[in-house]
């Protein structure tokens, strides 16, 4: 059975994919009739491995073009003319950081210099970063001698100094330890809520959504099965095998609250 929510948002739409499709090798990879992000939204786009979740972030992000179909971005059809500055008015964090083999403070500070930013105004907006993210301390330090968090608030730091629009994340975190993870987690909640920024965040795990949001979109076998409020997931839909599969691990984090509530 598939469940899909029809959406009416009383906010303008940030992006909308229509009728798309992205085959690779003869297989077909992704294929969306209609997706809609609302402005300001923030949404947990999770499913299992192979699912397509990193695809359609990719998308979405314009950094991969669909076979077939259209984007569209506050209302503009993107295409090829438009492409690239769109998507200057976006920003990506991925697992792994793929920082520079230079300092903390260059990483922050590339975007903006291939935007032309002038560089006092580089100065201001990497240094304000450095310190909402607790690495100022790091800021000539190169990506060797970082830990793990450090290196994904570096990342994150990067993403955030660009004051994007939307901001797309992919599964950044889950390299992490759990309490890195989720001390990360927190901030990011944060940050998002403080600036307003929409976003999309890939995740596998549904224990890190309900740090961010309530509003959930799942992907299997490259179509979204579901689309709506985690609450209602967990109380509706868990008939779906894929999203049976996937609460396991919460319904598991929450067995061992229980306990310590006890204890």
């Amino acid at each position: 059975m598939v469940i899909l929510e029809s959406l009416s948002w009383e906010v303008s739409v940030m992006l909308k994919l229509k009728n798309v499709v992205l085959v690779r090798d003869k297989k077909t990879i992704l294929h969306i009739d209609d997706f809609q992000l609302a402005e300001g939204e923030m949404l947990a786009v999770i499913g299992p491995n192979g699912a397509g979740k990193s695809t359609l972030l990719k998308v979405l992000a314009l950094l991969e073009e669909p076979t077939e179909g259209e984007i569209f971005f506050r209302g503009e059809r993107v295409t090829g003319k438009n492409a690239l500055s769109i998507r200057r008015r976006m920003a990506v964090v991925f697992q792994e950081p793929l920082l520079l083999n230079t300092t903390v403070f260059n990483n922050v500070a590339q975007g903006l210099k291939f935007r032309g930013v002038a560089g006092p105004e580089i100065e201001r907006r990497v240094n304000y970063w450095l310190e909402r993210l607790g690495i100022s301390g790091l800021r000539n330090r190169t990506p060797l001698h970082l830990s793990g968090g450090e290196a994904q608030r570096v990342g994150l730091a990067r993403a955030f100094v660009l004051e994007p629009e939307v901001i797309f994340l992919d599964e950044p975190f889950s390299a992490l330890d759990f309490p890195t993870r989720v001390d990360l987690l927190e901030q990011l909640s944060e940050l998002l809520a403080n600036t307003g920024t929409t976003a999309v965040f890939v995740t596998h795990d549904f224990t890190e959504i309900p740090y961010l949001t309530g509003n959930v979109a799942v992907v299997d076998g490259g179509t979204v099965v579901y689309r709506g409020k985690l609450k209602e997931i967990m109380k509706e839909a868990a008939s779906i095998p894929v999203i049976k599969h996937l609460l396991k691990p919460l319904q598991k984090s929450m067995l061992v609250q229980d306990y310590f509530q006890e204890v």
